[in-house]
């Protein structure tokens, strides 16, 4: 399976079984919120988003490769386990850089909101008049 195929079904099932040998051991992640590197690390945010995040979902609404990087358009979504569990949603962008052995060497992250308008939709939710 090539690389596009195998970021298509670890998008289908994110957070859970990713597929981490597609990384460089020294694979740079970035986003609004992270930046480290190393592929341990990375397999440690994604606990946490499997651990925290409830009714988690990645839509991936395009994919392709141009030589050594790869550019996806996504919208995460779940519920944040607070007592009224708001829906929240990111839409964004990743670029994956390839090294020479054909790994990921590099992640970063866009959004196209900011980090406020993101904790704004913890306490913007539409109400349930029941």
């Amino acid at each position: 399976m090539d690389i596009i195929e195998i970021l298509k079904a670890d998008y289908q099932r994110f957070p859970t079984n990713q597929t981490y040998s597609i990384y460089a051991d020294d694979v740079y992640f970035q986003d609004p919120l992270n930046n480290f590197r190393g592929v341990e690390r990375y397999k440690k945010m994604i606990k946490f988003i499997q651990t925290w995040f409830l009714n988690c979902r990645m839509d991936l609404h395009n994919i392709q490769k141009l030589e050594n990087t790869i550019k996806t358009k996504w919208t995460l979504s779940w519920n944040t386990p607070l007592p009224w569990k708001p829906r929240i949603s990111i839409s964004g962008w990743s670029e994956l850089g390839l090294n020479s052995n054909g790994l990921i060497n590099s992640h970063i992250d866009y959004w196209h909101c900011s980090r406020l308008d993101v904790l704004k939709q913890h306490f913007s939710q539409p109400t349930n008049n029941q």
